[in-house]
């Protein structure tokens, strides 16, 4: 079956290249560490498209499969006018493409480049990239790695936000609710990040768009040096000057994006609000969350069918289940709690009872391994609700079953957890999480 997908790309009408005859791949647009990416065409409709081609084997090696797997699962969930949209996934054995919307007008940095933007221009990509930040945000996705160059423009000279190789998904934070990883560009990387302690990635990629704001309205960059660490104590120290040009509407919106401290930085809904921010400025109708493809995730060997559950550690099933002590700092792994319970049921039966019960609920199911994502249909106050139940093993005859938000609302999951999961798995719920009564 392997020979057989890699026999679909291949040469036809004098070398013009076509991969599983949809596609027709043109010239190199571009290329990277593990991917390169070309300009190509749909066979039926005509279509431009950007292809990235990435290595299988060059991932793996470098031990970045789950990054791939992470970019797809993100640019799935961010459907928005100002975000290049994924359109497809396909692999071979040898090689995975990412079948993208094609940005005509290419990176913002080549504009920048040559010199700052007028007001207006530079008011109107900012405005498209807050709206796209700010929708990925709503969707739990932090992008971490916000700059010139990932942003693109197509053939209308609208802003494009591409690239989220780097970007952060809900099950990333930590047990203290905050992202740990250090990345991104050091010119455009937030104060908090660089120092290596615990993050909130949404007041991370606020500040670079204030980085943004600043090198689209003054052409440079607002801490920049030769020396690495010197330009790393003018970001910890928040000093930099605005060039004369600047309107003090602008000054004043800058000095609040570009607050050392996160908790004072401006958020996204105060930014909507600035007079400066609000000319002109119309919030784009996003679209709503793709399903997954496991046709896909088979493809690129990322679906295996264990026997059993994964283990859930007896010491940290105790921790998670007592109400009265904590000891999830004993372990590396932080599992950051969501809705738990233990159950005396068999795995397979417990598996069959939640895909059951998410139907009953109206929702769409998507079961792998032990896990089952339930999706609603209903758009909610941040689009539509999915909710991930996995089931773990902590001895022969007890299981562990716990929630967790993939998107949407809070609140909304909190009510759903509430008032509808616990009334339909009653009968094989042994004892809720935080709960000394077990149910019968």
């Amino acid at each position: 079956m392997d020979r057989q997908l890699e026999n679909q790309v291949h040469l036809v009408d004098r070398g013009r290249r076509t991969i599983f005859g949809k596609y027709e791949m043109g010239r190199q647009l571009g290329q990277g560490t593990f991917a390169k990416v070309y300009h190509g065409k749909n066979i039926v409709t005509n279509e431009s498209v950007a292809i990235k081609v990435i290595d299988k084997e060059q991932v793996t090696k470098a031990c970045m499969m789950d990054q791939i797997q992470r970019e797809i699962s993100v640019m799935r969930l961010v459907r928005h006018p100002n975000i290049v949209e994924l359109k497809e996934v396909m692999a071979t054995r040898c090689r995975i493409y990412f079948v993208m919307e094609y940005a005509k007008g290419g990176e913002l940095f080549a504009k920048v480049s040559r010199g700052k933007l007028k007001e207006d221009l530079a008011r109107k990509y900012f405005q498209q990239l807050t709206s796209a930040v700010d929708f990925c945000h709503s969707r739990g996705v932090y992008h971490r790695d916000l700059k010139p160059e990932n942003l693109l423009l197509d053939e209308n000279e609208d802003l494009k936000v591409s690239d989220f190789g780097l970007s952060a998904l809900p099950e990333q934070f930590r047990q203290d609710g905050l992202l740990h990883t250090q990345c991104g560009t050091p010119a455009y990387v937030a104060p908090e990040v660089l120092m290596k302690k615990g993050y909130d990635g949404a007041k991370a990629d606020i500040w670079s768009c204030g980085v943004i704001l600043f090198v689209l309205l003054a052409g440079y960059l607002p801490f920049q040096d030769e020396n690495l660490m010197r330009m790393y104590r003018k970001v910890f120290k928040g000093e930099f000057e605005f060039p004369p040009w600047f309107v003090s509407d602008v000054k004043r919106l800058i000095s609040k994006l570009l607050v050392v401290d996160p908790v004072k930085r401006i958020s996204i809904s105060g930014i909507m609000k600035v007079p400066w921010f609000q000319k002109g400025f119309s919030r784009p109708v996003a679209v709503s969350i793709e399903e997954p493809n496991e046709k896909v995730e088979k493809a690129l060997g990322l679906v295996a069918s264990p026997k059993s559950p994964r283990f859930f550690n007896a010491f940290e099933f105790i921790s998670s289940m007592s109400s009265g002590f904590d000891l999830s700092n004993l372990f590396e792994t932080k599992r950051r709690s969501g809705s738990l319970f233990t159950s005396k049921c068999s795995a397979p039966a417990i598996m069959a009872k939640l895909e059951s019960a998410a139907k009953k609920l109206n929702f769409k199911v998507c079961v792998k391994e032990f896990r089952v994502k339930m999706q609603g249909t209903a758009e909610g106050r941040k689009g539509k609700l999915a909710v991930m139940a996995e089931v773990f093993q902590v001895a022969p005859e007890v299981a562990v079953v716990e929630f967790s938000k993939c998107s949407g609302d809070t609140l909304e999951y909190v009510k759903f957890c509430e008032e509808d999961v616990r009334p339909a798995l009653r009968d094989i719920v042994w004892r809720w999480q935080g709960e000394n009564k077990c149910c019968p």
